[in-house]
């Protein structure tokens, strides 16, 4: 074909290809795979000297602007200091008998929520199979074997031992009498690193985000963050480099029945994980060109936990000329995932009863606030969540404001309810964090 013969909206693209093979200045592919939010990628560079090293001599390096903020860092680093933090939650009264002051109740938030469990995590790794020779297996693990890594791991399914506990087959390890990375006796050799997952419960959003938010975690304490990983099971099979990613529910693990110290809100940890899922979903912030409130309102379709007057509760809302309403009912079949975030990373205000749905207030903006109808007696696992998130938290403090139903008086309600709000907007009082 001739030059001429080119569409116009392509000769821009073939000038690059050209201009940038002549100037041998093709930008690495492993800058692209990266896929980080960019306001994580100068925390990347400073814990990894080597990468940042290249990008400082590569030309064609896209992450050079990010070497002005190298002294920022997680906290769980050994010279990280807490001014150079990513960030501290906050604290507004002090909780004894757990701590003297704020900056006490601080920093016990801190360890127990947000990077500084990483760094007790990292702390904590112990070098249980040390490798004898050049290319030999390793096994490094935190305390109990909540996590660990490992290096030329030999598994064998075929017989496994069977009880009621799952990954049963993964309690035992033992020595080889042969090099993982020679051996005949693999039928797969794996050398993409592996992550291992124990899953919570795959019921609904809220468990498997236990799952998601432990391998974030686990990332951290590994200090990688690749998207060329995989898992893989076969009857025999050995991986080069695998990760057992840190328990979803576990004792004083995070997410799930966490104990927190209370009067604290906010941790980076939470917050950035947030900022990778958006990120590398492609979620994006649309510009709010009305200048309202957004609000979201999560209907359910299911039996139980519904609102019996959502009509005139919507109604109610629509009145407010600065609201702008949205009712939803997050169906993967008719909605998808994607899309799902997408509305609520855009929203200022998601409404909804108790229930796996409220896992949505991790991607809500920072400024947002979820407001829980009804916790039906769980008054803490979402008011819990959105601290450890850092967006506002309310609920209803005033519980003869609220109606519990049941389409049989006879039995005991299950959590529908009547709610105030078609009857008085702002009820007081509210239950904020």
């Amino acid at each position: 074909m001739a030059f001429a013969d080119i569409p116009p909206q392509f000769i821009g693209l073939l000038y690059w290809i050209v201009t940038t093979a002549v100037g041998s200045c093709i930008t690495s592919s492993k800058y692209v795979a990266l896929s980080l939010p960019p306001e994580h990628r100068p925390f990347y560079l400073r814990n990894n000297p080597t990468e940042a090293k290249c990008c400082q001599a590569d030309p064609c390096c896209p992450l050079k602007h990010h070497f002005e903020k190298l002294a920022s860092c997680w906290g769980y680093e050994e010279s990280c200091e807490p001014p150079h933090r990513a960030a501290d939650p906050s604290c507004h009264s002090t909780s004894a008998p757990w701590v003297m002051n704020l900056e006490e109740a601080k920093q016990m938030f801190w360890q127990q929520a947000d990077f500084g469990y990483v760094k007790e995590r990292r702390k904590e790794l112990q070098m249980l199979c040390r490798p004898q020779h050049p290319g030999d297996s390793s096994l490094v693990c935190a305390s109990h074997m909540r996590y660990c890594t490992a290096t030329r791991l030999f598994i064998d399914l075929r017989n496994p031992r069977r009880n009621n506990d799952r990954f049963a087959e993964l309690q035992l390890y033992t020595s080889l009498p042969f090099s993982v990375h020679t051996t005949q006796e693999c039928e797969v050799v794996i050398d993409r690193p592996t992550y291992f997952m124990k899953l919570d419960a795959g019921v609904n959003m809220y468990h498997h985000f236990c799952d998601f938010v432990n391998l974030y975690i686990s990332q951290h304490v590994n200090n990688s963050f690749s998207t060329d990983v995989n898992i893989v099971m076969w009857d025999t099979v050995c991986f080069r480099y695998a990760v057992f990613s840190l328990l979803p529910r576990m004792r004083y693990g995070l997410f799930y029945n966490t104990p927190l110290i209370p009067n604290c809100h906010g941790t980076a940890l939470f917050r950035a994980f947030s900022q990778h899922v958006i990120y590398r979903l492609n979620i994006t912030q649309h510009e709010n060109k009305e200048r309202k409130v957004r609000v979201t309102l999560l209907t359910r379709s299911t039996q139980y936990r519904r609102i019996t007057n959502q009509k005139q509760m919507e109604r109610a809302m629509k009145t407010v000329p600065l609201l702008d309403v949205r009712v939803v009912d997050y169906k993967f079949k008719e909605i998808e995932f994607t899309e799902q975030l997408r509305i609520t990373h855009n929203s200022d205000v998601f409404i909804g009863m108790h229930g796996a749905g409220l896992t949505h207030l991790l991607f809500l903006p920072d400024w947002a606030v979820i407001f829980e109808l009804h916790n039906c007696g769980d008054d803490l696992c979402y008011w819990d969540l959105a601290r450890l998130r850092g967006v506002n938290y309310m609920t209803w403090q005033r519980q003869s404001a609220v109606y519990p139903e049941d389409k049989d008086s006879s039995k005991p309600s299950r959590c529908l309810s009547t709610s105030p709000l078609s009857h008085s907007l702002m009820p007081e009082p509210l239950k904020g964090a």
